[in-house]
């Protein structure tokens, strides 16, 4: 026979229930919040790297557009630690450094080589630090350059 507890002995047992409802509510929001910065972070991270890419593709372009008579102007598009001579390459540079956080710290690199089967081969290294992150992140894109 099952008997019924006293209320006296219930007291209190519903304030508990409601503690740890709450309780559980606030692990729910916390982890909603810890997402959404996540979330952010991750995005950011995300548009830094389509920016790097374009950045690339664009100087590889403007080299494959003005390469010059036997590759006579590629030797120009060369950038070593952020420093470049030629107008184009020092424009270039300046926009790195304007769309991307952390690259004065991070200079972009250019490097232009012959392989043995002819025509260039230009490696554009593009860093970058971004406002939270612990190391710095890179995109490299390497562009075979031939007459037509």
């Amino acid at each position: 026979m099952k008997t019924i507890p006293r209320q006296q002995e219930q007291e209190g047992v519903i304030l508990l229930e409601a503690l740890i409802g709450i309780l559980i509510f606030s692990f729910g929001i916390l982890a909603l919040v810890a997402m959404q910065a996540i979330s952010v972070s991750n995005v950011s991270n995300a548009r830094y790297r389509t920016e790097a890419a374009f950045l690339a593709n664009e100087i590889i372009g403007d080299a494959w557009v003005d390469r010059g008579l036997n590759y006579a102007n590629l030797a120009n598009f060369t950038v070593s630690s952020g420093a470049a001579t030629y107008p184009t390459t020092q424009a270039w540079v300046n926009k790195v450094n304007a769309m991307l956080p952390g690259t004065v710290a991070n200079p972009p690199d250019i490097a232009v080589v012959t392989p043995a089967e002819g025509g260039r081969q230009i490696t554009v290294t593009v860093r970058w630090r971004a406002p939270d992150a612990v190391a710095p992140s890179n995109h490299v894109a390497i562009a075979f350059i031939s007459d037509p």
